[in-house]
């Protein structure tokens, strides 16, 4: 469809024949509201379910084959208060939805996307499965020095997310990903405005954040940042050979060669 490609995998990016014709049939729903809800529920499917459900086998079924912790992880400090950017990565989830155009262009650009989500997802669950590693630093944590909120948020990570899954982060990977998704649409649709400018400040500092926060956490070690963002910037690339296609062809003709309408 639209080739030829340079590679198979620039192929897998393209639109998906069929699979989305249900949801595209649904787009103008509720006065186009549906589209991004029913998008979050395949991510919920898609993304969500493989990443925890590998986290969980991991953990119950599996050791460490390589251990890719070196003695800097360990002489990085902790930071109580970084648990809050890190944790903030569930905000870009239905950040990304709501600022996703409500137009033909950017629900296919939306669909690419979320295309590339599953495919990056699935590419980092192999690696957890097949070389399993331990995260093996929550020793570190003070548990007693923690505020509330910081408390809570620790919690909910260790109670939801297994010491595995290390390398490549898919913290990192997904919200560099969901960043420049975010970052093209707000250039494109609100430009100049001083808001948008403020908002993709916020956004980017908040990366920086949540990359140096999950050392400081003691959620991964650095091996896994550095794959993670090696695997965020290639996957950026195929995510790029994807949505140019939504600026070289209508929605309509995608829509069409994709046996979505």
């Amino acid at each position: 469809m639209f080739g030829p490609h340079p590679s198979r995998i620039h192929a897998l990016v393209m639109p998906w024949k069929g699979f989305w014709r249900s949801t595209w049939s649904r787009r103008e729903g509720m006065g186009g509201y549906w589209f991004p809800i029913e998008m979050f529920f395949f991510g919920l499917l898609f993304v969500a379910v493989p990443y925890f459900a590998s986290n969980n086998i991991a953990a119950h079924y599996l050791e460490t084959v390589w251990d890719p912790e070196i003695w800097l992880d360990r002489q990085i400090p902790v930071v109580n208060w970084m648990i809050i950017p890190y944790a903030a990565l569930y905000l870009f989830y239905p950040a990304t939805l709501a600022i996703s155009p409500r137009d033909d262009r950017g629900r296919a650009e939306l669909i690419l996307a979320m295309q590339g989500l599953i495919l990056i997802t699935l590419f980092c669950t192999f690696f957890f499965l097949v070389l399993p590693a331990e995260i093996d630093l929550r020793d570190q944590l003070d548990m007693d020095s923690l505020s509330g909120i910081e408390a809570s948020l620790f919690g909910f990570i260790h109670f939801s997310d297994n010491p595995w899954n290390a390398w490549p982060s898919l913290h990192i990977v997904h919200s560099y990903l969901l960043a420049r998704m975010m970052t093209l649409w707000i250039n494109r649709e609100h430009g100049e405005k001083p808001l948008a400018k403020a908002f993709l400040v916020v956004l980017w500092v908040e990366y920086a954040l949540l990359c140096v926060s999950i050392l400081t956490t003691k959620q991964h070690y650095l091996f896994d940042l550095f794959t993670g963002l090696v695997t965020a910037m290639v996957a950026w690339k195929l995510f790029e050979y994807a949505l140019s296609l939504a600026e070289r062809h209508s929605p309509s003709r995608i829509a069409d060669e994709a046996d979505w309408a």
